[in-house]
């Protein structure tokens, strides 16, 4: 039986999550705070695999339930319908943006995951498809065998969610390797070795602005399986825990903010 992806949040995180899932063959429920109506135009760029609905639609409809929100927003999910549901975190901590900030995660007393663990404590969480940028998420996914398929790390507690998370980001076109637990997931945060970085390809100075942007849209390096989990293994906590703007390529920002002031970001 096909499986089904439900989607919180189509932002551009989840609908590359989507794309990548409509390419594998998974059905897709996808969702956002503004309702089902709003989604018209990406359900139908998706084709026949994917159809909108509310957020409590996404939860029930999905095998597996992506959360593609910023994670200021946890408290918005409705911890009672995630009951049983396998859930891959693909929120980061980046106190800088906005106003949200909590002492527990910059002390490290608890991960992002371990938080919204907290809060669907019902569900089985799994940290994962998050140290990648939208942008390389589509265009690094390769088939199995393929020379230049690249590695992704993911992190949790349900050893079943696990190798049900592992399933579906190998067939969207990725290795992965094995973080630990919720608790290990510091290893494969933001500021970490094997965050975002690794994916996103070099570009060489001097070029234009249109210039990088285009050399900035190929795919990047491919990371082996070894080398991912060298990096993780070898990764020190970092100070200060959480992502900054800084710490993301300067093109990557630019083109956010062209698609932010075009409007096309949804949420």
């Amino acid at each position: 039986m096909t499986q089904t992806i439900g989607i919180i949040g189509s932002g551009l995180v989840g609908k590359s999550v989507a794309h990548l899932a409509v390419a594998a063959g998974y059905k897709v429920v996808i969702s956002n705070s503004r309702g089902p109506d709003s989604l018209s135009k990406l359900v139908k760029e998706l084709g026949p695999l994917a159809r909108a609905g509310s957020v409590e639609e996404a939860i029930a409809a999905g095998d597996i339930v992506s959360l593609a929100i910023p994670l200021a927003n946890f408290k918005t999910l409705p911890a009672d319908k995630f009951v049983g549901k396998v859930v891959i975190d693909q929120t980061n901590y980046y106190p800088g943006m906005g106003d949200f900030r909590r002492t527990d995660l910059d002390q490290g007393k608890l991960t992002s995951s371990e938080l919204i663990q907290q809060h669907l404590k019902d569900a089985k969480v799994v940290k994962g498809i998050h140290n990648i940028g939208w942008i390389h998420m589509q265009y690094n996914a390769r088939p199995k065998g393929d020379a230049e398929r690249t590695t992704l790390p993911i992190a949790g507690d349900d050893a079943v969610a696990k190798e049900m998370i592992t399933r579906f980001i190998e067939a969207v076109g990725y290795n992965v390797v094995d973080a630990g637990s919720l608790a290990d997931s510091w290893r494969i945060e933001p500021n970490t070795p094997i965050y975002f970085w690794p994916y996103a390809p070099e570009v060489p100075e001097g070029l234009t602005e249109q210039e990088a942007k285009e050399v900035y849209r190929q795919r990047g390096k491919p990371l082996s399986p070894e080398q991912a989990r060298q990096l993780i293994s070898t990764t020190k906590s970092p100070s200060p825990i959480g992502g900054t703007l800084e710490g993301l390529p300067p093109i990557h920002i630019a083109l956010f903010l062209e698609l932010a002031s075009a409007n096309t970001v949804e949420g």
